[in-house]
């Protein structure tokens, strides 16, 4: 089925002071609005998993924040931002894509300074996205001299507090561009009362990419075209699925970016083990083959992540929520509140 929706069905005011700019003192102390099939109730999240019940399983993504962001000079002594896209699958590489920000386009064969540390070379343009060639390990240098890139709606560079709140506390596998910001709620007690109460946990691999911060440029949505994401999700995980299932359980996805993975490895036959790349675009009308619950942030107007949450809970549901969430006083994006939304009946 088809969406016969348009991109203004996903648009909606947002007063500026409502954009969470720093992370609250405590990663569980957030709001959190849960929707039952249109019914709204005001929650906090650490009372999450009295929320959930014994056997549902949490599947969370275990990627890690890269530090992509880098500023350099042109031999020509032009100022560049570099923002590293993805980093290719094997950790030795010396190559990474990235988006470059200079006053003219560099060619190929050009040499960037970055950092005053290191030289890069652009092997060549791919779209909207440049080839670089490190002169050493990609991923020890980005992560040695680059800073966090910090969604571009915060307005500020990274500070010390960042470096601990703008990671999940279960990362693990370097790769992403932003934080799988569903998670930054969970801390080390909280998980523990998860576990203590039954609800089981697993994980994926979903490396966000730079494309998340995108806008729609398309009124219609069929013609978007999804920047591609590295994802894995690992036997154990696809194992502790058919578990839950078997026991009648529920999958709870932590994050639009663990939905994507889990709704990308299923086919026919279920769900499918093992890495590959992603341009799922959900919208409504897709039928959910293995999410029951998600656990989600407040997404930006007229982004695929509200057109995700939309399709789940339902378009007239998530904008009553919206309205609600912004009248309640609720803090929106990356550092901002959090919503448990239950798959709509009819899906």
């Amino acid at each position: 089925m088809k969406s016969t929706f348009c991109l203004d069905d996903f648009d909606y005011h947002l007063p500026a002071e409502r954009i969470a700019q720093m992370p609250l003192v405590q990663r569980s102390s957030s709001l959190l609005l849960e929707l039952v099939d249109g019914r709204l109730y005001d929650r906090q999240f650490v009372n999450l998993p009295e929320l959930l019940n014994p056997g549902d399983l949490l599947v969370v993504n275990d990627t890690r924040v890269l530090h992509a962001r880098l500023r350099g000079q042109k031999t020509t002594g032009g100022q560049v931002e570099v923002l590293i896209e993805r980093l290719p699958a094997a950790n030795h590489s010396n190559e990474a894509i990235a988006q470059i920000r200079a006053s003219k386009s560099p060619k190929p064969g050009s040499l960037i300074r970055l950092e005053d540390a290191f030289v890069v070379e652009v092997v060549e343009r791919e779209g909207e996205f440049y080839r670089l060639r490190f002169d050493g390990n990609a991923l020890e240098l980005i992560e040695q001299y680059g800073r966090l890139p910090l969604p571009p709606y915060m307005e500020r560079e990274a500070q010390e507090v960042d470096e601990l709140r703008y990671q999940t506390v279960y990362a693990r596998e370097a790769g992403s561009v932003a934080a799988p910001t569903a998670g930054l709620h969970f801390d080390v007690d909280l998980l523990e009362r998860m576990k203590q109460r039954g609800i089981n946990s697993a994980a994926v691999t979903l490396h966000v990419g730079a494309g998340t911060f995108q806008p729609v440029r398309v009124k219609n949505l069929a013609e978007h075209q999804m920047h591609r994401e590295r994802f894995e999700v690992p036997p154990e995980t696809a194992q502790a699925i058919k578990r839950t299932r078997a026991r009648g359980g529920r999958v709870v996805a932590v994050g639009t970016t663990s939905l994507r993975a889990l709704e990308s490895s299923m086919d026919d036959t279920g769900l499918q083990v093992g890495a590959g790349d992603t341009a799922l675009f959900i919208t409504p009308g897709y039928k959910f083959r293995c999410v029951d619950l998600l656990i989600t942030n407040f997404h930006l107007p007229k982004s695929t992540l509200l057109m995700l949450v939309s399709a789940f809970s339902g378009v007239d549901e998530i904008r009553s929520a919206y309205a609600h969430a912004i009248a309640g006083n609720y803090r929106f994006f990356s550092y901002g509140d959090a919503m448990l939304l239950h798959r709509k009946s009819d899906q």
